[in-house]
């Protein structure tokens, strides 16, 4: 542990240094060298109408401008290669690379223009954005370090942007992610989401959070993530390990989200945003604000979101579902040639009930005071006892400067997570459970110039841990963690085929005292890469291939825990002699477009080696294991571990039929299944693998007839869930799900004024029908039964009716 520490701290220093003292030169140079320029008119592809306000942007360099009253645009940048991204409200993400230099031409030309000693050299670049009823796949992805083409990335990646976020309905932002293919959500309640990505979910999945990898309390399953949802501009989610870049925990894949994009040159902008939700009485409130002058770039937002408790037509009102949240951030920059510097800070608070399901013989649910549920108790957005209050703070510095002929990345971040869990109804404020987690992040990449269409990217990141119990109960042991690990990736185009691909080794230790007083210092470390191509078959139709290595050092709730875990009901036992899980996964995948017909499709097979899960544990009489603690009962869980095979398939087909030119007709399936190499208790199935799902969507986009309304659209859906008859059965773990089906309707417009944008509006109707179902990967399918009715658990959210509202502001 010295040694690693040590080891950061020498890394951490020297790169430092070299930032300091590379700037001034940089600086320097940057007067001595020619001034470049890109300009042109952005126009709608099929009338050639100009397009006022599109955004011209550079994601790796995080800079852009928006086009005038004429469509056109203008942009000073450096020479080389860039990955430029267009999009306008309405029409679909074109994404292009343009080479900026002496040689350069496009499809205007080039003009060279020589004043007082300078060269300023313009390229000239005009762009035809089609209309969204054709979609595209070729949008930017900055998940690997450079911008890139999806269309050029060999993994299986799904992109959400603001305007689907805004067109759905969801009580948090992981649940707004679960209709992608591939993803799923295990949840305890509609404030507490965890993804799973093809089977795979806790600490085997990396959330970044504006390029840092968010740290909390990721062992638990009802540990939600610590993000605003109405702050996210844009999210990127990789359905392969990615530990190559990303390091340990990102086994299954990464979700990469973005929440601050600076604005344009010249401009000031924001938003007002607000939700109401029938269900649970849901209200959601947004504000956002930015600006850039000359370069400095600042913006601030804060978002707050109640909820009471939720129903469905089986349990009535769930008691103590609700939750509050109180979240902001603000962050600062500036932006020259020489790159950017930001600086963020960002607090999110939330407040939520923990559901236990009691229930008295009539089945009304009982109050931890012992006394029956009445109809004014549902009505609180104010958790009761038992629930949790978690506090995130996060500061981040983000640079990127040109070095060289190449470009430096740093960023370093601290966060703070505080989960503290309150359950003594005698002491309401007495804290059973306090968690204090302290993380340092850093991670500098050094992007080499492209050379021969080679783009080599070397780097290293890691983090230091601390966490600190000071709550009356330890759940798991203190800790202090550090990791390390170096990485290099690169990318080729030869002609129609592109190549990517890496290294990695990483090192990790960790040190504890377990629960029987003995001091343990565990230390882990391997080797990770990827190889991966792409290869356009004709310019509709392009064949992917991916094979990656991963793996997983054990967290410390697997290794140490020894405790009651409230908000599961479990009595948990941690296995010190865990050791890491390693993956090796295939992906094979294809995309085929044309004018009428989308289709992306991929399939995966992935080996984990000392895969990870708890199981219940039986007694002397083959029976549940069951402990009593403050006379309340807990199944008692133990860390296991052994051999697993994970396979399965994705796939969205988007029919888009002419004439019929606003009609999509999209399907998306999702299939994964998990096995264990040998039979457990009878029972080969990994436990939380959820069922085969298919969403089908009819959504027409009005034709735009008049200037005052745009963007219109109606939309039926039909979420079709499968039955889970392949469930962990092994002591008892898990139960089979039935299957069902979700109606959802949706419709909303954008209303304009004389050419501006007054606001937008969303509706949408989820389960129209008011099914009472239960998900598989639901954590309250297993609470106590309801003697009433012989039901297990509690039941999803029933018919929910969502209204949604954005107001720009534009202070140009």
């Amino acid at each position: 542990m010295k040694l690693y520490s040590s080891l950061v701290k020498s890394i951490f220093l020297l790169l430092m240094g070299s930032i300091i003292i590379a700037n001034p030169a940089v600086l320097y140079a940057q007067k001595s060298q020619l001034k470049y320029s890109l300009t042109g008119k952005v126009t709608d592809q099929i009338n050639g109408q100009v397009l006022i306000g599109a955004s011209v942007y550079f994601p790796e360099l995080k800079k852009g401008v928006i086009t005038n009253e004429k469509g056109i645009y203008q942009i000073q940048l450096n020479a080389g290669n860039h990955v430029v991204e267009v999009s306008y409200i309405g029409y679909v993400i074109y994404s292009k690379t343009i080479a900026i230099d002496t040689k350069a031409s496009s499809n205007n030309g080039m003009a060279t223009n020589n004043a007082n000693n300078s060269t300023n050299i313009t390229t000239i670049q005009d762009f035809a954005l089609g209309h969204t009823v054709v979609e595209s796949s070729n949008v930017t992805v900055t998940s690997f370090l450079r911008a890139t083409s999806s269309k050029r990335t060999p993994t299986p990646i799904s992109i959400l942007k603001k305007e689907d976020l805004f067109r759905g309905a969801s009580t948090n932002f992981i649940d707004a992610l679960s209709k992608t293919p591939g993803v799923t959500q295990l949840s305890t309640g509609p404030a507490i989401s965890k993804p799973v990505i093809r089977g795979l979910g806790y600490n085997r999945v990396v959330v970044l959070n504006d390029g840092v990898r968010q740290e909390g309390q990721q062992w638990g399953d009802e540990h939600g993530i610590e993000i605003d949802e109405y702050n996210v501009s844009r999210t990127e989610i990789l359905k392969v390990p990615a530990s190559i870049i990303y390091g340990s925990e990102a086994l299954s894949g990464v979700i990469n989200i973005v929440s601050n994009v600076p604005v344009a040159e010249g401009a000031i902008r924001g938003n007002i945003f607000s939700n109401y939700q029938s269900n649970n009485k849901l209200q959601g409130y947004h504000l956002d604000i930015a600006g850039n002058n000359k370069g400095f770039v600042w913006g601030v937002n804060g978002s707050f979101k109640q909820a009471s408790d939720y129903k469905n037509k089986y349990d009535g009102y769930v008691l103590n579902s609700r939750f509050k949240e109180l979240n902001g951030s603000a962050y600062a920059g500036i932006e020259k040639d020489w790159g950017f510097s930001h600086f963020f800070v960002s607090e999110f608070t939330q407040k939520l009930g923990m559901i236990e399901g009691e229930r008295d013989a009539n089945g009304a649910f009982i109050k931890p005071d012992g006394m029956v549920a009445i109809s004014s108790d549902f009505e609180s957005t104010t958790p009761n006892v038992p629930y949790q209050y978690i506090q995130h703070t996060k500061y981040i510095l983000d640079n990127s400067v040109k070095w060289g002929t190449g470009r430096l990345k740093a960023n370093i971040a601290y966060q703070r997570n505080q989960r503290q869990e309150f359950g003594n109804i005698e002491n309401p404020m007495e804290k059973s459970l306090y968690f204090d987690l302290g993380t340092l992040n850093y991670a500098f990449q050094y992007l080499l110039p492209e050379t021969n269409n080679w783009k080599h990217t070397i780097g290293v990141n890691g983090m230091q841990q601390e966490n600190v119990n000071k709550g009356l109960e330890t759940l798991i042991p203190a800790y202090k963690s550090v990791e390390l690990g170096l990485f290099f990736y690169t990318q080729k185009n030869i002609n129609l085929l592109h190549l990517s691909g890496g290294a990695r080794i990483d090192k990790k230790g960790i040190e504890f005292i377990d629960h029987f007083g003995v001091s343990q210092q565990k230390d882990y470390g391997a080797l990770a890469g990827s190889v991966g191509a792409t290869y356009d078959l004709t310019d509709k139709w392009v064949l992917k291939l991916n094979i990656a290595k991963g793996y997983r050092a054990p967290n410390l709730s697997e290794l140490g825990s020894n405790g009651a875990h409230e908000g599961t009901n479990r009595y948990e036992y941690g296995n010190t002699n865990l050791k890491s899980e390693k993956s090796l996964q295939f992906d094979l995948g294809t995309e085929w477009s044309n004018e009428h017909l989308s289709f992306s499709g991929n399939v995966f097979y992935n080996m984990v080696n000392d895969y990870i899960f708890y199981q219940k544990l039986t007694n002397h009489l083959s029976g549940d294991s069951v402990i009593i603690k403050e006379d309340k009962k807990y199944y008692a869980f133990a860390y296991k571990q052994d051999n697993a095979d994970l396979y399965g398939a994705e796939c969205v087909l988007d029919i888009h039929p002419h004439p019929l030119d606003g009609l999509h007709i999209e399907n998306t399936l999702s299939y994964v299944r998990g096995t264990f190499e040998k039979a457990l208790d009878g029972s080969n199935n990994l436990p939380s693998i959820p069922p085969f799902r298919w969403i089908s969507e009819l959504r027409y986009e009005l034709a735009k007839k008049s200037d005052a309304y745009k963007n219109s659209y109606i939309s039926l859906q039909f979420d079709n869930v499968g039955a889970q008859n392949n469930p962990f059965k092994g002591y008892n773990t898990e139960t089979e799900t039935p299957g069902y089906t979700l109606i959802n309707i949706g419709a909303g417009t954008q209303v304009n004024h004389k050419g501006k944008q007054l606001f937008s509006v969303s509706l949408v109707a989820q389960n129209l029908t008011d099914v009472a179902y239960q998900n598989h990967l639901s954590r309250l399918k297993y609470l106590s039964e309801n003697t009433a009715t012989g039901r297990m658990g509690i039941f999803n959210m029933g018919r929910n009716y969502s209204l949604k509202l954005n107001v720009p502001l534009v202070f140009d």
